[in-house]
This record gives structure tokens, sequence and C-alpha cells, in this order.
């Protein structure tokens, strides 16, 4: 199945990251305007939804950000750091931004891999925060033998290396939980008893988990029940039918107005980000998504 993993290793990415600017945007940047695009959806503004763009690959990044603003969304997540810039030109932000925070498989779980993270983050947290970039991602990396009880406190050194420069910057470090049953075999922080066991002993503001509701019901299910009761430690969510990681729609099985209610409701202030992958026309199955959403 098609992943954010292979999408970054195609030489499509590429061609994405320094694709052509659109017209529209060429003449914004030229009168300092936003481009010209229809007015946006109104919103209910419970949750503020964003659309993760490695799903939308096909789609130029610049007539993604068009739609997304058409579709009333507020951003466009996990994008590169040359891309930061270009939904701002919309009038949207990157919602969750890709600053050398290691791989899924090789990540901080290993103290090995502390220095280079810690010197990426250095570098690009305080450039997130000038682009207005709210969230930067990280990952635990895979197992390969190492006990979770060893990869819990390897994590927490790494973390508490890290927490002061997203304090410092406002910019909030997000380590992402991923089933390890379907997509991401041997992946450490698959469970969010482990994820919340790391953040409360990193109890930083600024240091937080990324919730992949799509992941979470594969692995644990229990979903409203797990969000109210660690909230706290929630940063920004991802979504995502299950099975299949396709459309929000009725051939899966998450009743996703229900987690959104939830999650409203505990008056959370972040990003949800849609991370599915269409299977019919991409921006009718967004948009048919952002509505089920907007509770």
């Amino acid at each position: 199945m098609p992943n954010r993993r292979t999408f970054l290793k195609s030489s499509l990415a590429a061609t994405i990251v320094t694709g052509t600017t659109s017209f529209a945007s060429a003449k914004s940047q030229e009168t300092g305007s936003l481009p010209e695009t229809k007015a946006p959806t109104p919103r209910k503004g419970r949750i503020r939804q964003s659309v993760s763009r490695w799903c939308y690959k096909d789609i130029p990044l610049d007539k993604l950000c068009e739609a997304s603003v058409q579709m009333g969304l507020k951003g466009v997540d996990l994008l590169e750091i040359d891309e930061w810039e270009v939904p701002r030109r919309y009038g949207l932000i990157c919602t969750m931004g890709y600053a050398g925070g290691g791989t899924i498989a090789d990540a901080l779980n290993r103290t090995e891999n502390h220095d280079a993270i810690e010197a990426a983050f250095r570098k690009n947290i305080p450039i997130a925060a000038k682009a207005g970039v709210p969230n930067v991602i990280t990952f635990s990396g895979n197992r390969r033998g190492m006990s979770d009880d060893e990869g819990a406190r390897n994590t927490v050194i790494g973390l508490n290396r890290l927490k002061k420069i997203g304090e410092d910057n406002g910019v909030t470090i997000n380590l992402e939980l991923l089933n390890s049953k379907r997509n991401h075999h041997d992946y450490m922080a698959d469970h969010t008893a482990w994820g919340v066991r790391v953040m409360s002993e990193v109890n930083s503001p600024r240091v937080k988990l990324l919730y992949d509701i799509y992941h979470m019901q594969i692995m644990e299910g229990d979903l409203i029940a797990t969000i109210r009761e660690n909230i706290q430690w929630l940063g920004h969510f991802h979504t995502g039918g299950v099975p299949g990681r396709h459309e929000l729609d009725d051939t899966q099985e998450v009743q996703w107005d229900g987690v959104m209610r939830a999650i409203a409701d505990l008056k959370f202030t972040g990003y949800v980000a849609h991370e599915f992958i269409p299977t019919r026309d991409p921006l009718t199955s967004l948009r048919e998504a952002v509505d089920l959403c907007d509770v």
C-alpha cells in the first residue's frame, strides 16, 4: 500500500518539491497580494482542519493550496523546509513540517541519532518559527530487538535535549504514533501508553504526541476514551479510513463525526490533518472528509 515513506523516497517527490509555481502564485509574488481564489466554504471552526501533502502527490502544491482555501482548511501538513512559504501565499500555513527529526525507522530511541536530530532542530526550528510553522515531526524509530523500556528511556533523553529548542521558539515537537501491525512493522511508538509515558517524563508544553487516528484504531481502538484521557499530551491528529487508509466514508469502521465531536468538546486548539489516500477524485474525497469532520 502506498505510504508516506515510499512517497518521500520516490523521484516524483523531488519533482513536486521543485515544481513550477502556478501563474496565480507568480502574480501574487509580484504584487504581494494573495492569489485570487473562490470564497472559502464557511466552517464552524471547532475543528481546525488541514491536509497532508503526500496523499495528493499528483496535484501541484499551489493547486492543492488553492483548493484548501476554498474548502475552508487552515493549512497543509508534512511539507519540506523549502515548501513552507508556499501555503502562506494563500493565507494558509504549513501545519506540520519536516525539520530533520529522523526517520520512521531511525530516530530517538537510539542515542546515536540524538546529535544529528538536535543539530537539525537547532537549525530548522527557528526557521519554522519565522515561517509560522507551529509543529515539526519526529519519530521513535524501530525496535530492532531493543526493549520498549530502553527505547522509552532513550527517547526521553533525546527529547529532553530538544525541548528547550521548541520552547524558546514557540514550536511544538510532535512524536508520531504509528501502527506496527499493518504499515510500519517493528516501529516502537505503536501504542498510546508508550507515548504518554515518554511525554509525562519529558513534561514540556512544546513536546507532544501526533495521534494518528488511523494507526491507533488498528493497534488499540477505544479512540474517544483514549483521546479524552490523554488530551494533555496530544498535539496533533491525522485521519485515515480503516482499513486501507482511504476515504472517510461508509466503507470503513471509524465514526469520524463522533471522534471529531469528542476532540472539539475537549477544546483542542491544534490541527486535524487529513492523511488518507483517495481512491476517487482526490479533491472531491477531500471535501467530503472536511465536511464530515466539520462538527
